[in-house]
């Protein structure tokens, strides 16, 4: 019998995308899998059943799921879902086991072999799988048009018959993929841009998209590519380096996040209430707290004359092509594992091996373990 792949429909709040594209349901069709999808899963991306091709449309999510091979989601499926699917069977999602220590332990206990997708490690040789990079360069997209459409002035500059009108400036905190794209959109849109973060090595990148860099003498680099948590002494050094730029910007946009920990501060309260009128913060991190002590997740505040905007799930937004690289990154790894119709995996593959979360009723990834041990 072939593989059997089932596709989930998202249920979660402010969740618009779907684990599958008509296009990479062919790819895995190819494979030698049958594809199986919940009814209405993309409904929120304008993609009807009948554009899935070759798709069998199942109604009863329990039954879907319930000789699955393969269940594939966006977020964590319900705690009943999982309680359907048969032992041995495999889950790729999102999972953030930190967030969901209840739902780690049910899939270790039913036998569940889970791939996180947020632990395809950044590597070269995993580039196409990762998820958090795809999803992130949406967000530091659609990061620069909020922060645009929230401030009531234009970004280029503009010659008018009556005189000129001044470029907007936007500072970008946190330079990694998210903040970089943001920056490159910023420049696109015609602000003047700048860039800080950290880790001096994002200097370079900074300016090869026309952006200046605030350097302030802190090197904070940490492991598997993020910024490590700051002592006392370098918060306070990079903020009286930094409120000079904080409160020349019409737009800023924060991105920075520690993986398993509340997003860290960056912008103080003093800091907001020094900012000009009618500028605009958009915190990226805001799911994770935010990086402004003002921001608050899910909503846009007013403090004072500046407008702070807290989104939730950003690359939700952007949902059809976001769902579209998402079902790629999730195809690239299924690649590994699916051959000639037949699930073999290879745990001596460092990508397999690091990715996984729960397998054979243990949780294989050693953070996630601690983290739920502990608490």
């Amino acid at each position: 019998m072939p593989v059997k792949i089932a596709v989930l429909k998202e249920t979660r709040p402010h969740e618009r995308r779907v684990a599958l594209v008509p296009a990479v349901a062919d790819k895995l069709i190819k494979l030698g899998a049958q594809v199986c999808m919940q009814s209405g899963a993309g409904e929120a991306v304008k993609l009807a059943d009948a554009a899935f091709k070759n798709v069998v449309i199942e109604s009863d999510p329990v039954a879907l799921v319930g000789d699955a091979d393969i269940v594939l989601a966006v977020q964590p499926p319900e705690a009943a879902l999982i309680g359907a699917m048969k032992p041995g069977a495999i889950l790729i999602s999102f999972i953030y086991a930190h967030k969901e220590p209840a739902l780690t332990k049910l899939l270790r206990d039913r036998g569940i072999t889970c791939f996180a997708m947020e632990l395809v490690p950044r590597i070269t040789r995993a580039q196409a799988m990762d998820a958090l990079s795809s999803q992130a360069a949406l967000a530091g997209y659609y990061a620069a048009l909020l922060g645009a459409t929230h401030l009531a002035r234009i970004l280029p500059m503009m010659t008018t018959a009556v005189g000129s009108i001044r470029p907007a400036r936007t500072l970008v905190m946190g330079l990694g993929v998210a903040g970089l794209q943001a920056l490159a959109t910023a420049r696109r849109l015609g602000a003047m841009t700048e860039g800080y973060d950290v880790r001096p090595e994002t200097k370079e990148q900074a300016e090869s998209l026309g952006a200046k860099f605030v350097d302030t003498g802190v090197d904070a680099r940490g492991a598997g590519g993020y910024a490590r948590e700051l002592t006392q002494e370098e918060k306070d050094k990079i903020a009286g380096v930094i409120t000079r730029h904080i409160q020349n910007a019409d737009i800023i946009i924060t991105t920075a996040a520690i993986p398993g920990r509340p997003a860290p501060k960056l912008i103080s309260k003093a800091q907001v209430e020094g900012m000009k009128a009618g500028s605009v913060i958009v915190d990226l991190a805001a799911e994770g707290g935010g990086n402004c002590e003002y921001t608050q997740p899910g909503e846009t505040v007013q403090v004072g004359q500046v407008t702070i905007v807290g989104p939730l799930n950003v690359p939700s937004m952007l949902g059809e092509h976001a769902s579209e690289l998402y079902a790629k990154n999730q195809f690239n790894l299924i690649e590994l594992f699916l051959k000639e119709g037949a699930v073999a995996l290879d745990w001596s593959d460092e990508v397999v091996a690091n990715t996984v979360l729960t397998h054979a009723g243990e949780i294989r990834n050693e953070a996630a373990r601690k983290a739920i041990e502990s608490a």
